[in-house]
């Protein structure tokens, strides 16, 4: 197993002249001709581009002019972010030769930053799905077993990162989309607070997105944001992306005052939970101060029921007519058929939800905010489970999933420990916190106060030294 190199190590290198920016890209192509065939992570490959910029990357240092925090680092991008020039499909039929003709804004602050694009990762339809294969381009399996799941929607993202293919990868997160992929593939992610990042550029409806006089708030869902292999990659990367460095040190360990839990009140295997306490127990000795907490000061119940609705009525007015139709009419069999809550009833609900009832649910989205922000007040962050399972094998979606005896509907999974972290705007990383089953990674959600997204980026990086728990699949 070799160490793969960070982009902030690959950055260093290439400005320290250690290596060159055609080097860099060619030891990215090299891991992509080895490994996307058994992994379908990189979909489109703009190999002769990616060679270019790379050769204009090293004139550009050779006569001295001014370089990028992200100078010659190889990146990918998921296959919803429009990119110039190089196909963006959004793993949808109707889309499949569309060319943009300009990068979305994210896209090009990583672009004028130098960082070489490489290429394309693959989504489920219009990035919405738990596991990641569309009609276009199929399956994408996870580098630490390909029989399993990378996750869904960035489920590309995190594949191509863990294994090797791109330095850091842009994915987008309306209910865990970054987060559920990082941790079944053993990278970093991260969620930013609502608004923080332009919204431009991105394909994941099937028709224009009118969701009527709650727009304001509604878009608030939807956040892009970076998937890296360190949560040191994880803050130059975002920098980059606010197009603004990132202020404040880097605190130590023992000054961090901690909220955690690895039991929401939902089935957990006891792999997942045994993972969690022990990392809790290694931050506690390296001097953290930690309390346990089931939630970030709400009742889970409430946020599922104002989350499902809200989530719900978002998912529905972005989809084919077909899929809205469906969601409609059949909303109520379906969310007794797979069993799936309060938080399945309340999707469905929102799906015919009108906007008396949405005005409502965003009301008391207002008191959900409150108090986690009231909690935070005592914490510095609020760490809990990103999932209850580690990567799980391919299955049909919608089916469901044995968790400890008790049966789960596999489409909600990462909604119910992520979403309401999007329904409230609140920051949030996943960083590595060790292996569990099968040697299967296992991710920890650390949630902070909205728009302190410096703050807790820096924490993030001092858990993720402490924890040390990141590491290349076998086949990297």
């Amino acid at each position: 197993m070799t160490k793969l190199p960070t982009a902030s190590e690959l950055a260093a290198a290439v400005g320290n002249r250690e290596m060159t920016c055609v080097e860099v890209v060619e030891q990215h192509l090299e891991r992509i001709r080895r490994g996307n065939l058994a992994l379908n992570a990189i979909v489109t490959l703009d190999e002769e581009g990616a060679r270019r910029h790379a050769v204009e990357a090293d004139a550009k240092l050779a006569r001295g002019e001014p370089t990028g925090p992200l100078h010659g680092v190889p990146f990918t991008v998921k296959d919803s972010f429009e990119t110039a020039g190089v196909r963006t499909t959004a793993g949808f039929p109707r889309f499949a030769n569309h060319v943009p003709v300009a990068d979305a804004p994210v896209v090009a602050r990583l672009r004028a930053a130098g960082a070489i694009l490489l290429g394309k990762t693959n989504l489920p339809p219009l990035a919405s799905g738990n596991q990641t294969n569309n009609p276009i381009f199929g399956r994408t399996n996870n580098p630490w077993d390909l029989s399993r799941t990378p996750g869904g929607s960035s489920g590309g993202s995190a594949a191509a990162v863990a294994a090797g293919f791109s330095a850091f990868d842009l994915g987008s997160d309306v209910g865990g989309s970054i987060r559920g992929p990082a941790h079944l593939c053993g990278v970093c992610g991260f969620k930013p607070s609502a608004g923080s990042l332009p919204l431009a550029g991105n394909i994941a409806s099937a028709r224009p997105f009118r969701p009527g006089p709650l727009l304001d708030v509604m878009v608030q869902f939807p956040v892009y944001g970076p998937i890296a292999r360190s949560a040191e990659d994880l803050r130059l990367v975002f920098s980059v992306l606010q197009a603004r460095p990132l202020t404040g040190l880097v605190p130590e360990l023992g000054s961090l005052r901690l909220a955690w839990t690895d039991d929401i009140g939902l089935p957990m295997s006891a792999s997942v939970r045994t993972v969690i306490a022990s990392a809790v127990d290694r931050l506690a000795t390296g001097g953290a101060h930690l309390e346990r907490h089931p939630s970030p000061g709400f009742d889970w119940n409430e946020a599922w029921a104002t989350t499902g609705v809200c989530i719900g009525a978002f998912e529905t007015r972005r989809n084919p007519w077909s899929r809205r139709l469906l969601f409609r009419l059949a909303g109520p069999l379906l969310a007794r058929g797979m069993g799936g809550g309060t938080l399945l009833k309340s999707f469905f609900a929102g799906a015919r939800a009108d906007e008396r009832t949405l005005a409502r649910a965003f009301a008391q989205r207002e008191q959900l905010v409150a108090k986690v922000e009231a909690f935070l007040d005592r914490f510095d962050a609020w760490l809990g489970p990103v999932l209850p399972v580690v990567a799980y094998p391919h299955c049909r979606p919608g089916g469901t999933l044995t968790i400890e005896g008790r049966r789960v509907p596999e489409t909600f999974l990462d909604l119910a420990y992520s979403g309401p972290f999007n329904l409230t705007g609140h920051p949030s990383a996943v960083i590595p916190a060790g292996h569990g089953e099968a040697g299967l990674p296992v991710g920890v959600q650390i949630v902070g106060r909205r728009g302190e997204d410096a703050r807790l980026l820096a924490l993030a990086q001092t858990l993720d030294g402490a924890l040390g728990a990141g590491r290349p699949p076998p086949t990297a």
